[in-house]
């Protein structure tokens, strides 16, 4: 987006402001309205606007929870602007241990005179001042119903907790709820065609960078220290490395394509996994990339291009038709499919305040036709990897075993993911071939991975 030279620099509470309520009146994604305000924030304020933005949708429920106990009116009676610069302002009041309570206070009600009036900013003072002097607690009565505490404590829906503690168990949810609430990791994938993992974190780390090696992918690298945006180091520039979480590094290791091999991948954009599979056959062969988006077409070839990839085909498509489109044309299929996001709410906290059961039903209805055409598209002894960035069931576990049932041609193979993926191994499941990452496992996000094989001869 073009920056208006004339347009006044904001400082973090306002950027982070105009970003929650893009995200709260527009439906905006958290991420997407966070860079559009950005660029036109001073530098200084960049880190606390994001930790704002974030932190506020993270802990939307347990804020509105305490901020409907001080006011004096319906929280539905206030403007929409004031709800949320109300909730920003309590987030760094309760969960910010390094912004003094005073500059909270007195910018909250700077923001509201410029943007309303004297009766708003008196409305701002008057709450904020009352969480200052009531100690800024968040206790939640033990009166309350143990689930409502849960959600409250957790800052999760009642739903997703009582549906994940009936599937993982109470430890595993609250393990994984204190995980969605922590700071995203930042990893890398390095491209093997250009460095080694030694390499890449040598000439990161000439650029301030600090770098560990993954624990669970050996392409990655997890920052635990840097001056900002990685894909502003020459090592990025220069097509060393990708960024890329660490399990979704696995998909492409999983499926383990050889040189020379055709290959699909459905659902591409923006071209992640794709280049991944490209840079394990040594850019020899065909990664056919589809998306049905045209637009985000060019960020699959410009990926492909920064890392010196020549294999990788984009190709508008609507991946459902893949199988007619490419009868059994392909040696290996890459199905990342469209999911409810559970296992990234840390990067996009406001998926799990907007996901009902209606969007899940229609996922999973999308991802079986999907599953169906990939199947279509696979050669007979051809391999199927089946991936999503969530951690619900239905759309994992339960998907692939009913797809199963119905496909006597595929047949799942857990001692290829074992083969492929050792630090993961003992959480196979043997009849799907499946495994689940929740995000507390290797704070990585969450993610499954399933590998299927065609039945009959190889080609």
């Amino acid at each position: 987006m073009p920056i208006d030279a004339k347009a006044p620099t904001l400082t973090a509470r306002e950027a982070a402001l105009e970003a929650l309520v893009a995200v709260e009146a527009q439906g905006a994604y958290s991420n997407l309205a966070l860079h559009r305000v950005l660029p036109r924030t001073a530098p200084r304020d960049k880190a606390l606007a994001t930790e704002l933005v974030y932190g506020t949708l993270k802990r939307q429920n347990t804020l509105d929870w305490a901020l409907v106990r001080m006011l004096e009116r319906p929280i539905e009676k206030l403007a929409r602007w004031v709800k949320v610069l109300l909730r920003l302002s309590l987030y760094q009041l309760f969960y910010l241990e390094r912004v003094p309570d005073h500059a909270v206070v007195h910018e909250a009600v700077e923001i509201a005179k410029r943007r309303g009036h004297k009766g708003i900013a008196a409305l701002v003072n008057g709450v904020l001042r009352r969480a200052v002097r009531e100690g800024k607690q968040l206790l939640v009565p033990p009166e309350l119903p143990a689930l409502t505490r849960k959600a409250l404590e957790l800052s999760h829906p009642e739903a997703l907790i009582a549906r994940w503690e009936a599937v993982y168990g109470p430890e595993e949810t609250r393990a994984m709820c204190a995980a969605n609430n922590a700071p995203a990791p930042v990893a890398v994938r390095v491209n093997r065609l250009k460095a080694t993992r030694e390499a890449a974190a040598a000439r990161l780390a000439a650029e301030g960078w600090e770098a560990i090696p993954s624990r669970l992918s050996p392409d990655g690298l997890r920052l635990t220290g840097g001056p900002g945006n990685v894909a502003r180091s020459t090592p990025y520039r220069e097509g060393w490395i990708t960024v890329q979480d660490e399990s979704a590094m696995l998909a492409a290791r999983l499926l383990d394509p050889a040189p020379g091999a055709r290959v699909l991948d459905l659902c591409a954009a923006p071209g992640g996994k794709a280049t991944h599979l490209a840079e394990r056959m040594d850019d020899r062969g065909e990664v056919v990339a589809v998306d049905d988006h045209e637009h985000k077409l060019p960020l699959i070839a410009e990926n492909a291009a920064r890392l010196g990839l020549s294999i990788v085909r984009p190709v508008c498509a609507d991946g459902r038709e893949a199988g007619m489109r490419w009868p059994e044309a392909f040696d290996a299929v890459l199905l990342d499919a469209p999911c409810s996001g559970y296992g990234v709410i840390r990067r996009r906290p406001e998926i799990k305040w907007r996901k009902t059961a209606e969007d899940i039903d229609a996922l999973v209805a999308l991802q079986r036709e999907l599953l169906e055409a990939a199947a279509r598209a696979l050669r007979p002894g051809g391999v199927l990897v089946y991936t999503t960035c969530t951690v619900e069931p239905r759309e994992n576990g339960e998907q692939i075993r009913a797809f199963l049932a119905d496909h006597p041609e595929m047949e799942p193979d857990p001692s290829g993911v074992a083969a492929r993926l050792a630090a993961v191994a003992d959480r196979i499941d043997p009849e799907t071939g499946g495994v689940q990452i929740l995000p507390h496992h290797f704070g990585s996000d969450g993610f499954y991975l399933a590998r299927l094989r065609k039945r009959g001869d190889r080609h």
